[in-house]
């Protein structure tokens, strides 16, 4: 079905908006993460291992979606910084779990803590309502792209 010029005005408007408030959101947390000299990836796989515990690098690119050529490069930086070690399975030894180091435990506990003040406090600005139907209806969109 061809949209019409309504419905794709209204559809890039939608997008423009969309971007504008994430890009907006998204460099509160770059200047948070700048101090302790974090990529958004770096984060990301911080705070994977920090929530759910030692993964395999597959299930790390697929939680913070990033593909393995990559997820691979962010872990071999964060590993040459003792932040990450990769622990060969003793079944088999293909698999690695990538596990936080102490010193990446306690940069993430205090970096995550940090990330989420600046969050909340920009999403401070929209009601708590507004804030669940903006969760559902990003949700829907993402499930939808898929």
């Amino acid at each position: 079905m061809k949209p019409t010029e309504k419905s794709s005005y209204r559809a890039l408007n939608t997008y423009t908006k969309l971007m504008r408030a994430a890009e907006s959101v998204t460099s509160k947390v770059h200047r948070v993460l700048a101090a302790p000299k974090l990529t958004i990836s770096q984060f990301g796989v911080l705070e994977a291992l920090y929530h759910k515990g030692p993964l395999c690098q597959r299930d790390i690119g697929a939680k913070i979606l990033k593909s393995s050529g990559n997820i691979t490069l962010v872990i071999d930086n964060l590993e040459k910084q003792n932040l990450v070690s990769r622990v060969r399975d003793e079944n088999d030894r293909r698999y690695f779990a990538i596990n936080l180091t102490e010193s990446g435990t306690a940069l993430i506990a205090k970096v995550f803590a940090d990330v989420e003040a600046a969050i909340v406090l920009e999403m401070a600005s929209i009601e708590e309502d507004e804030q669940e139907l903006l969760g559902k209806l990003c949700k829907k969109l993402g499930v939808k792209g898929r």
